[in-house]
């Protein structure tokens, strides 16, 4: 036949030495507990002083501190929420002013970043906020009030981007499937047949275009008509993808003169090639209805047989065998 059925979180201290137990997530914490602050900046003579912060509830900011990248990347756990980041630390790229701000953001996409600049480069911030920081700070304007709510703000809108971001990225997903799915829906090829054609899809899962059901109707040159429809194992884009494989490859054969036994190994082989493991399958039914409307061939693969309605009768299921 075409087708073949398968067988069937922790801290880490100021001193940048992690738990043992903790790894970094994909979104820093949130909700009820303390903000934390990593303030990433090398200035051995302390001459940066960090006042003291308040969050919106009243609770301190922590601040923890590291002298470079490296012991940033340490540093970065899930209960960081912002960093600030001297935009002055030594950098490997002396061509690129910004090359540590873009280093820290590959480091932590998911962290709010605060840049901090000398008070003569406020052009250097407003690029760094186009690079990709939250916002930037004037090194010599810092005080706690300005400070807290930089961090609140910035934390904020991390937050609001990535969810802007992810609803973006999930509405271009739903287009994309949604073109994927419209594949599935033919247009007839019946030009000079004495046949109309008529369908109705429903999906089986909620809020879906389409499932992994396909079909396709062609008239070839001798004027026989050509109807199939067929389903692939499983749900979602990559089941559709398979299904417009399918009924693209039916076509193209059928209109190249193939049909029965022949056409199905070959659907077979697409199938295989096609398919990502060997446990997914695809049920067929093909019929041939010859150029007098008298009689059709049909062809059974796994599929359910088709019901035939003659003028006013009861409509009937067609007989079949077993098939495979």
């Amino acid at each position: 036949g075409a087708a073949r059925r398968g067988t069937p979180r922790g801290d880490a201290s100021r001193d940048g030495v992690p738990h043992p137990d903790s790894a970094p997530s994909a979104t820093p914490a949130t909700g009820a507990g303390h903000l934390t602050l990593l303030l990433v900046e090398n200035d051995p003579a302390g001459a940066l002083s960090i006042p003291e912060m308040l969050d919106a509830s009243g609770k301190p900011i922590r601040v923890r501190t590291a002298r470079n990248l490296t012991e940033a990347a340490r540093l970065l756990t899930d209960d960081v929420h912002c960093v600030l980041l001297d935009l002055n630390l030594p950098a490997a790229d002396d061509d690129d002013p910004l090359a540590v701000l873009r280093r820290l953001l590959a480091l932590a996409p998911h962290h709010a970043v605060l840049a901090l600049t000398a008070s003569e480069d406020v052009e250097g911030g407003t690029e760094a906020v186009r690079v990709g920081a939250q916002d930037f700070l004037v090194r010599d304007e810092l005080d706690g009030r300005v400070l807290s709510r930089a961090v609140r703000y910035a934390v904020e809108r991390k937050r609001a981007d990535t969810a802007q971001r992810q609803l973006t990225e999930g509405r271009l997903r739903a287009q994309e499937n949604a073109r994927l799915e419209r594949g599935l829906l033919p247009t007839p090829l019946l030009d000079g047949a004495p046949l109309r054609f008529a369908a109705h899809y429903r999906p089986g899962r909620s809020r879906a275009l389409l499932g992994g059901d396909f079909y396709d109707t062609v008239r070839t040159p001798d004027g026989t008509v050509h109807a199939m429809i067929g389903d692939v194992s499983g749900h979602g884009p990559d089941e559709a993808a398979l299904g417009v494989e399918l009924r693209i490859a039916w076509r193209a054969l059928t209109l190249a003169g193939l049909s029965g036994d022949r056409l199905l190994a070959t659907l077979q082989e697409v199938l295989e090639h096609e398919r990502e493991n060997e446990e997914i399958f695809a049920t067929l039914c093909t019929v041939d209805i010859a150029p007098d409307g008298r009689g059709a061939a049909m062809c059974l693969a796994g599929h359910p047989a088709p019901v035939v309605r003659r003028g006013g009768a009861r409509a009937e299921l067609l007989p079949q065998e077993p098939c495979g």
